[in-house]
């Protein structure tokens, strides 16, 4: 079992370094590794009666990276794309 545990650490360790490789170093040459996707952003208020108040930004182009994990403070891509609505509670 302990060897199992560590076989997939140092394989989850060695695709995460290939994949900050290939967005710091650009490995394909000509590809840019990053892109932006339009993400539209609302605010959850609660009031104090309880009851949520909403508040709703246009849509905003958000810069992500195009990789399988997040590098240099951006969100991949691919997650982006699928979360398009982002709601922040307060």
């Amino acid at each position: 079992m302990k060897r199992i545990v560590i076989v997939v650490g140092s394989l989850l360790c060695l695709i995460y370094a290939g994949d900050y490789a290939v967005v710091r170093f650009r490995i394909p040459k000509g590809r840019d590794p990053f892109g932006t996707v339009q993400v539209r952003i609302y605010y959850s208020v609660t009031k104090k009666d309880g009851k949520p108040d909403f508040y709703f930004n246009p849509p905003e182009n958000q810069p992500c990276v195009r990789s399988l994990f997040p590098h240099f403070g951006y969100s991949p891509c691919w997650y982006l794309k699928r979360h398009k609505v982002q709601k922040i509670s307060m």
